[in-house]
């Protein structure tokens, strides 16, 4: 993380009635809908730039801001244990529209399930039913509005205008192994194979900066700051009443009047909390902190996706790395964009997906498969120089758990983060059998002609044991850290399901580090509808008190809510 020069000046302050700690996924979002009908003061901190790269917004430029110094956190875990000792990198999105910024761009929910899990759990109001109209209300699909999705709202979601000759070999083949083809992963119902819809507009990308915050950002009770690393909550006995933060050179306080909402996603709003002194007793005074707020689920229940890539050479010169190899390719890719705004440029790397059951017994899909069409030796790394595809593939409900902790109490230090990976039987089959399917896959009539060889794991990887060994040697993050700041009733619970931090007033939580159990997919969609969802239930409660100092009688005191 990066350091900044110290200031003794006095704090400069800023008062507002929300202040939104993070100008990422969730933040944008917030930061529309807070500020929407002009009541509400609202402050967007944003640690990293302007998204103002090109690269940010071109979508194949996911290749360059995957590996950014700038525009993304560059974080990585530590050493993992089933790993084979690797640390893993982890990219995270370092400026307005956080990781939608610098993400792959694909529209995923989830499952259905997922989120009738979560109600199950005890977080009324959050199962499909409850959380389909916030996902409508977000989208701008360009198939028009329908009962499971929106025509008219900010957040753009394309389909790939033409075909693909690796992707409809692709379908063609898991029909043959009994895998349907399907137009919409996003009904509740994901089982099948076909194109993935991406979240952009006219060929460009279509982050959470782009689709809620340009919008929003001329309204004069909106106020962004960029370059503004928050370093700490303020507490006012049990009541969090504004941030500290270092924006640019300067130190600064935001007294929020209402509250603070910490947006900062599954790697940092658990490091703010423990960093204000909110969090597990002992962490907390191993590194010299006061205890504020006793809390033991603050950076606990990390969960992400492990994503395995086995790479295929193709007999034919249709992928893009054959696009990307020569000047005369590129300057055809490019043209091509210009004219149409499609192609390769257009639509970033991941083009077709399939759901998919690999373990024994009945249940919803267990895998997810991204299909590129480009294979290379890292995601955003260089392009190999022959004809290749990447068939990726992800065990989607891992049982393994990790956690986030502080590194020191330094708020410009990164956070310390273990994944622990392939922790569990169940994890190590389920990757080993996604395997297995891709090969499969690889191998049916439709993919035959096409498929030279594969480079990765090889034909020299032939059992079970190689193809986990493999997984160990080579297995990446496909960018879904989730669960540390996790939404319930239970003693681990973080915040309740109005995302209020237990046991604290003024202070919420949205971002994915409030999922109880990571979803089936990834991880930016219901990012987008948990902040939709939290702005309702934040001006609620704003209404309710207005309401409230209407009919108390003057001189009455007014009750503070009591959060659990």
């Amino acid at each position: 993380m990066r350091k900044h020069p110290s200031s003794a000046a006095a704090p400069e302050r800023i008062a507002c009635d929300y202040v939104v700690v993070g100008g990422g996924t969730a933040g944008c979002v917030l930061a529309n809908r807070l500020s929407a009908d002009g009541r509400h003061r609202v402050v967007l901190l944003e640690a990293g730039p302007r998204d103002s790269s090109p690269w940010i917004h071109l979508p194949i430029g996911y290749g360059k801001t995957m590996v950014h110094k700038t525009l993304n956190w560059g974080f990585s875990t530590e050493p993992e244990p089933a790993m084979n000792g690797r640390a893993i990198y982890w990219p995270r999105g370092r400026t307005l529209g956080g990781s939608s910024s610098i993400n792959g761009l694909i529209f995923v929910r989830g499952q259905s399930d997922d989120y009738d899990h979560w109600a199950e759990l005890g977080n009324h109001g959050w199962s499909w039913r409850d959380v389909l109209p916030y996902f409508i209300r977000s989208e701008h699909n360009t198939r028009g509005a329908s009962a499971a999705h929106g025509g008219d709202g900010p957040l753009w979601c394309s389909d790939i205008r033409h075909k693909h000759e690796l992707i409809e070999r692709i379908i063609e083949g898991a029909g043959e192994l009994g895998v349907r083809r399907t137009d919409d992963f996003n009904g509740g119902d994901q089982e099948g194979v076909g194109y993935y819809q991406l979240f952009t507009r006219n060929g460009l990308r279509c982050s959470t900066a782009v689709a809620y915050l340009r919008p929003a950002e001329t309204r004069l009770n909106l106020r962004v700051e960029t370059d503004a690393h928050a370093t700490g909550v303020i507490l006012d006995g049990s009541r969090a009443t504004g941030v500290r933060a270092r924006i640019g050179t300067r130190e600064v306080e935001i007294a929020a009047a209402r509250e603070v909402i910490l947006a900062a996603g599954a790697l940092q709003s658990p490091q703010l909390l423990l960093l204000s002194g909110i969090g597990p007793a002992e962490a907390l005074r191993s590194h010299g902190i006061p205890v504020r707020h006793e809390l033991a689920g603050v950076g606990e229940n990390l969960q992400d996706h492990l994503q395995i890539r086995l790479m295929y050479r193709l007999s034919k010169p249709i992928t893009t790395n054959d696009d990307l190899r020569t000047l005369f390719g590129k300057a055809r890719i490019g043209l091509r964009w210009l004219l149409t705004r499609s192609g390769p440029l257009a639509v970033g790397i991941n083009q077709g997906g399939l759901f998919t059951r690999v373990m024994p017994g009945p249940g919803t899909p267990d895998v997810q498969f991204h299909f590129a069409t480009l294979s290379a030796d890292m995601a955003g790394g260089q392009p190999h120089p022959w004809s290749g595809c990447t068939f990726s593939v992800c065990q989607l409900r891992p049982e393994s758990r990790g956690t986030v902790t502080l590194r020191s109490a330094d708020p410009f230090a990164a956070p310390v983060m273990r994944a622990n990976y392939l922790a569990t039987e169940t994890d190590r089959r389920c990757t080993v059998e996604g395997m297995k399917f891709a090969r499969r896959l690889a191998a049916t009539q439709a993919l035959r002609p096409l498929i030279l060889s594969e480079e990765k794991p090889g034909p020299g990887v032939t059992d079970d044991a190689g193809l986990l060994a493999f997984a160990r040697a080579s297995g990446a993050t496909i960018f879904h850290p989730s669960g540390t700041c996790k939404m319930g009733t239970d003693p681990a619970a973080v915040v309740d399901p109005a995302l209020r931090v237990h046991g604290l007033s003024g202070l919420r939580v949205v971002d994915c580090s409030i999922m109880p159990t990571l979803v089936s997919g990834n991880t930016s969609a219901p990012v987008v509808m948990i902040a939709e969802k939290a702005s309702d239930l934040i001006l609620a409660e704003a209404r309710e008190a207005a309401q409230a100092r209407k009919t108390t009688p003057r001189g009455a005191p007014l009750a503070e809510p009591a959060h659990s």
